[in-house]
């Protein structure tokens, strides 16, 4: 998956007549590659756009600009028709287990939805084993497929859902924050099991979360987000050892850890996150930024690269390299 210059804003609708007065920039230029069998973790706070990351490449949100190509195909601009082929290789799994399963329908019906959709089940009996083998790959007994949801905690519900996606064998999953719902020792749970199917199938996950600490367990890559953009981008160790970007330093700053010695000052930051729909000039990141310089008002910044595989967008880097040069 390569996403280039994706752009989803969100027009303003105003006056009797509805005109346009402005336009909500929800994602405003993101750029990234994920790898077959690699899991990309997308995170920031809530609000700075990366539900609607996801959405759109699924293109359930019709992107204002930008490219999003699958395996050689360009996603962005196709039909619905055209779209259903590709729809078995991308799949989502929700936030919210209890909100994102039909409560009318039992859980062998949710299952077999998408079978009977892109036409993998021939006949009842087939999607009916298959069923039973979604279940046992995400640990649920074969009863449950004549049960309903409700019946089900939020970790089984979750695990439901999982099953929903594999059914159609996917190749990219995009998991939006799946364990937040979660009691805390059920989210582990349900970690090992995204991972262990990771491991058995070769799956590759678009992972969407706050929580820095699911990023170290489960992902091989990650990009923070602010209002829009990505603002640092790398290896998970590159960047949660050697975190280059304010921003990204005062996230890290407010994760708990039990050591004391590897504990980092506590970076608290000013204000809320601006609107998107008004950002501010220059970086957007300036107003709450401690180490804000005149030109992070005026401009915005470049790509910096701090390594082959390290990236970041800030003034800092820049003004380090002027150094060196002069």
């Amino acid at each position: 998956m390569r996403v280039s210059d994706l752009k989803v804003h969100f027009p303003i609708y105003k006056g009797v007549w509805r005109h346009v007065a402005g336009f909500v920039a929800a994602v405003d230029g993101v750029s990234f590659e994920i790898q077959r069998g690699r899991t990309l973790a997308l995170v920031g706070e809530s609000g700075c756009g990366k539900t609607t990351v996801g959405k759109a490449i699924l293109q359930l949100l019709k992107p204002t600009a930008g490219s999003v190509v699958f395996d050689g195909q360009e996603l962005s601009g196709l039909s619905a028709r055209q779209l259903r082929p590709w729809r078995r290789h991308l799949q989502i799994i929700f936030q919210d287990p209890y909100a994102s399963l039909n409560p009318r329908m039992r859980v062998g019906e949710i299952l077999e939805e998408g079978l009977r959709a892109q036409g993998l089940g021939k006949t009842r009996d087939e999607c009916q084993d298959k069923t039973v083998q979604l279940l046992a790959q995400v640990g649920l007994p074969s009863e449950a497929r004549s049960r309903y949801p409700h019946e089900f905690s939020g970790g089984q519900r979750q695990r439901i859902s999982i099953a929903r996606a594999l059914a159609v064998e996917p190749k990219l999953i995009i998991c939006d924050e799946p364990t937040s719902a979660l009691d805390v020792s059920v989210q582990a749970q349900v970690l090992n099991l995204l991972k262990g199917l990771q491991d058995e199938l070769g799956l590759s996950y678009l992972f969407i979360t706050h929580n820095l600490s699911v990023v170290e367990y489960l992902a091989h890559d990650v990009a923070v987000m602010y209002l829009g953009r990505i603002v640092e981008r790398g290896r998970v160790d590159e960047v949660l050892q050697d975190p280059r970007h304010p921003y990204t330093q005062a996230l890290l700053s407010a994760v708990p850890v039990i050591d004391a010695k590897d504990r980092r000052p506590v970076i608290r930051l000013q204000g809320d996150m601006p609107s998107p729909s008004n950002p501010p000039s220059g970086c957007h990141f300036h107003p709450r930024c401690p180490q804000v310089m005149d030109i992070c008002r005026k401009e915005y910044p470049g790509r910096s690269s701090l390594s082959s595989t390290h990236t970041t967008h800030c003034h800092l880097y820049d003004a380090e390299k002027k150094t060196k040069k002069n």
